[in-house]
């Protein structure tokens, strides 16, 4: 499985399209901890949140990034704190939508994160209960067809991020 710097290149080496599945509630990640508790602080947020650096280096190269975030309300701190991020990736070129479980049932989505680059490869995204990255395992040619299909079925269920932001959660 990658981590780290691995499954980072991964983004640098992507030619056309990232598509993301993400269906936790909470991730754990390191580097997060201390502005997830300014969030909940109601401090205010560092300026990469109103044009996601990240997402840029991306998308100024002529690169599309897009996730469909599996979630149900209501909606935990961690939540709050992720699509208060999105507006910011958003405005950096990235295409966010949300299926909220609380509003639709969505046969036929898998359970897990994934990254699926290029149409080409997918990585299924491992995760502890409790939201830590553990990798991103490589999944073999012969599943891309299962994969495009989750994908297809995410993004045809999907509410732009914009819509689902104006609505009452």
């Amino acid at each position: 499985m990658l981590k780290g710097e691995q499954f980072g290149q991964l983004f640098a080496a992507f030619r056309q399209t990232a598509f993301r599945l993400e269906t936790l509630s909470a991730y754990d990640v390191e580097d997060e901890r201390g502005e997830f508790a300014a969030f909940l602080a109601d401090e205010p947020m560092p300026p990469e949140w109103s044009d996601n650096p990240w997402v840029r280096s991306m998308t100024d190269l002529g690169k599309s990034v897009s996730r469909v975030h599996v979630l149900r309300s209501p909606l935990t701190d961690y939540l709050r704190y992720e699509l208060a991020a999105y507006p910011g990736n958003i405005t950096a070129g990235e295409s966010i939508g949300i299926i909220d479980l609380a509003q639709q049932e969505v046969p036929g989505l898998p359970d897990h994160d994934f990254w699926l680059f290029d149409d080409a490869e997918v990585y299924r995204m491992h995760y502890t209960e409790g939201g830590q990255f553990l990798g991103a395992e490589l999944l073999p040619p012969d599943r891309l067809a299962e994969y495009r299909k989750y994908q297809d079925i995410a993004e045809a269920h999907a509410v732009p991020f914009s819509e689902y932001r104006s609505q009452p959660h």
